[in-house]
């Protein structure tokens, strides 16, 4: 189904109804988006949190208005007026005082008029060109969920958003193929980006002792002379929130990994949005 998935708006309505969930390799040339929903007291908080971090935290969209789940600008982020951010993503997860508690496939009951939606940009977004380069990455061969772990990388931090550390996701690749996936990835700004380490040296620098224990998403097997390969990635802000604990007061929502909302950006909108709107 996924290859024959042609539009954003196909893509959403069918997250809506549950009939897909990792959207790795879905609605090729569109732009994905990790999501992190706060009380608006926090919102400015987080803005800063992104604009401090662009590379972990590019910001693609916000809810035009606290409560309003419908709209985001700017306006070519979400172009439809049948969207809604509290179903149109395949999974969802509850914070409560920075803990997780659950996953949900909506979060329309637990929506108030005081919630703040931002988008951030994912590296789902790339795939499609290493994959036209002939690097089709490990996780969508194999129909699993990209490997995620937490790196000891510090947060810049931002308001309540302190201690914070980055997430990394993981494809592995030969180490003959590294220079063209940092060449294929490097315009993608937007969406994290070219690598910021590889290999099992830049593994033990982002202080990743086991490949085989992701902290989300599932383990990638690895083929002879292959070794990983890390990019920024946006379930960052879940680790925020995560550090910011008791701080952050109330209910906050974000995405399953793996689990993405396609927006209307695409690949002809990544120059204007280097490296985000912010």
């Amino acid at each position: 189904m996924m290859g024959s998935i042609a539009t954003s708006q196909e893509a959403r309505l069918l997250c809506r109804e549950n009939r897909i969930t990792n959207t790795a390799g879905v609605a090729p040339g569109y732009l994905q988006a990790n999501l992190l929903v706060l009380p608006a007291k926090y919102a400015a908080d987080f803005y800063d949190l992104c604009l401090r971090n662009p590379v972990s935290c590019p910001l693609l969209g916000k809810t035009s208005f606290p409560g309003d789940p419908h709209t985001v600008q700017p306006d070519g982020c979400i172009q439809s007026p049948e969207f809604d951010i509290r179903t149109d993503f395949p999974k969802y997860r509850i914070y409560e005082n920075g803990q997780y508690m659950e996953s949900r496939r909506d979060i329309c009951d637990l929506w108030t008029s005081d919630h703040v939606g931002f988008l951030i940009g994912c590296s789902f977004s790339f795939e499609d060109a290493l994959t036209a380069a002939g690097l089709q990455p490990r996780h969508q061969r194999s129909k699993s969920i990209v490997a995620m772990y937490r790196s000891t990388i510090p947060l810049l931090p931002a308001g309540v958003f302190t201690g914070g550390r980055c997430i990394v996701s993981m494809r592995p690749y030969r180490p003959e193929q590294i220079p063209q996936v940092r060449e294929v990835t490097r315009p993608f700004l937007s969406t994290h980006g070219e690598p910021v380490a590889w290999g099992w040296d830049g593994a033990k620098e982002l202080g990743i002792t086991d490949i085989d224990r992701p902290d989300f998403g599932e383990p990638q097997v690895f083929e002879e002379g292959e070794v990983p390969v890390f990019w920024a990635c946006g379930v960052t802000p879940q680790i925020a929130v995560e550090s910011a604990g008791a701080k952050v007061d109330g209910v906050v929502f974000a995405h399953e990994p793996g689990h993405m909302l396609v927006t209307d950006w695409t690949v002809n909108d990544l120059q204007r949005l280097r490296p985000g709107i912010v």
